[in-house]
């Protein structure tokens, strides 16, 4: 469980307006698109300084309130912990660095904002919501997630910090935000029109993580966005870097767009890739209008169609070992064995008889759900009848095995989303666009000082 899903939400929509978020935001002055705005030159040449734009300053001083070394380090400790064996280079640790300053940086504004609007987070209820994450989210009691937090050079207070961010941010955004939000029965209706026409057609469950980029910026938020695709493979969480680095309000969801049709995305880009994509698949980073998107199929499944993957199996598995030290001539001879005792068995009836004469080990499982089979394994099982054995599978090392299909209990017949799930996808999509004016808003009249 995330943190994000741990946490409650604590504000209460109120009737009145928010001024700012009425229109977008004109800046004074003479106004051009991109770069065009300044007449630079092609060539620039820096006069005194540190030209080097990967060397920057780490701490920070934010209308007043100050970001110390000491909190980018625990804050880096954490992102760290969930990564696993992922390897930074030098330049990437320290572009992590300046994403987390950044992070630090529009939490401190979102509590500053909260506080200015008198919707402070007490440290009662951050203490409760990390209470929770603690025992909900990780399964400990709070002194041992202290203890474990400490251990991994992080401290309660860098997720303490994270938690009234967040808590505060979801105040604004109940208060600024989501009343001045409208969706209207008739939108509803229509989207629900065109998904009862839409039948047998496929839904995605995707993650996104988007960045913002401009003209100005583009090159180097690319490069940044394909390190963390990098960073991915290798074995990154999807979910921890979407908290970290989204700049899309599903962040603190860690990216989860729910179950969603393609045109919901409302970009081609982003729809031409996610139709093709398989479970599990990452593709990115995609350009689109206002920046870059990175996207992860979660799952995918047909609308108004019961999902075969969520069939209930019952299984038998039928095993063989080898022996220390037996020659590979001789476990070849034990496998063929095996298989061929295998597929001369009548169903389930007689599996367990017939392998114990050869030595095989026979394991069942009478409830085991599609899903939580490896991705390799669930085609092949869904194809079989009952009483058919999957191909073998393993090795001459570790042992050969099949499973055999004894029982399936298919899912019944689903109605496609709701129209409350519906309307929710909507207002979540358009609340998501204002929080983002929202944040730069804030970020463009704060007072930065970096030390």
């Amino acid at each position: 469980m995330s943190l994000a899903t741990t946490l409650t939400k604590l504000a209460t929509p109120t009737a009145l307006a928010f001024a700012m978020l009425a229109a977008p935001a004109q800046a004074q002055g003479v106004q051009a698109a991109g770069s065009d705005a300044f007449n630079l030159p092609e060539d620039v040449t820096f006069i005194s300084g540190n030209n080097n734009p990967n060397v920057r300053r780490a701490t920070a001083r934010v209308n007043g309130n100050i970001i110390t070394g000491t909190d980018i380090d625990q804050r880096l400790a954490l992102i760290m912990s969930t990564q696993g064996e992922v390897e930074y280079s030098e330049a990437q640790l320290q572009e992590l660095r300046l994403q987390v300053l950044r992070n630090l940086i529009d939490e401190t504004l979102q509590v500053q904002e909260a506080s200015i609007q008198d919707m402070a987070v007490t440290n009662e209820e951050v203490d409760s919501a990390y209470e929770n994450f603690a025992v909900n989210g990780r399964g400990m009691t709070v002194p041992e997630l202290d203890a474990y937090l400490t251990s991994i050079g992080s401290s309660p207070r860098s997720i303490k910090r994270q938690i009234m961010g967040e808590l505060a941010w979801d105040r604004l955004l109940q208060r600024n935000i989501y009343p001045f939000v409208s969706v209207s029965a008739e939108e509803v209706r229509e989207v629900h029109e065109r998904i009862v026409e839409a039948t047998g057609t496929t839904e995605y469950r995707l993650g996104e993580i988007f960045l913002s980029a401009n003209p100005t910026n583009r090159d180097q938020v690319a490069a940044n966005a394909q390190q963390i695709v990098q960073q991915l493979r290798q074995g990154g969480s999807f979910v921890a870097y979407a908290r970290q680095y989204s700049e899309a309000s599903t962040r603190i969801v860690g990216g989860d767009l729910g179950w969603i049709r393609l045109e919901q995305l409302q970009q081609p880009t982003l729809e031409a890739a996610a139709q093709q994509m398989t479970p599990g698949q990452l593709v990115g980073p995609l350009e689109i209008p206002g920046g870059f998107s990175i996207l992860l199929m979660i799952d995918q499944r047909q609308i108004g169609m019961a999902d075969p993957r969520d069939a209930v199996l019952s299984l038998k598995q039928i095993s063989i070992g080898f022996e220390p030290g037996m020659t590979p001539e001789a476990a070849e001879a034990r496998a063929a064995e095996f298989i061929e005792v295998v597929n001369s068995m009548s169903g389930c009836g007689d599996a367990n008889q017939r392998a114990a004469a050869i030595g095989a080990q026979v394991v069942d499982n009478d409830q085991i759900p599609v899903r939580q089979l490896p991705e390799a394994l669930q085609t092949p099982l869904l194809q079989l009848s009952l009483g058919q054995t999957t191909p073998p599978f393993g090795d001459l090392t570790e042992g050969v095995r099949v499973l055999m299909l004894c029982g399936r209990d298919d899912p019944e017949q689903t109605s496609g989303p709701t129209i409350a799930e519906i309307e929710n996808s909507i207002e979540s999509d358009r609340v998501n666009r204002r929080a983002q004016r929202y944040l730069r808003d804030l970020r463009r009249d704060a007072v930065i000082e970096y030390n």
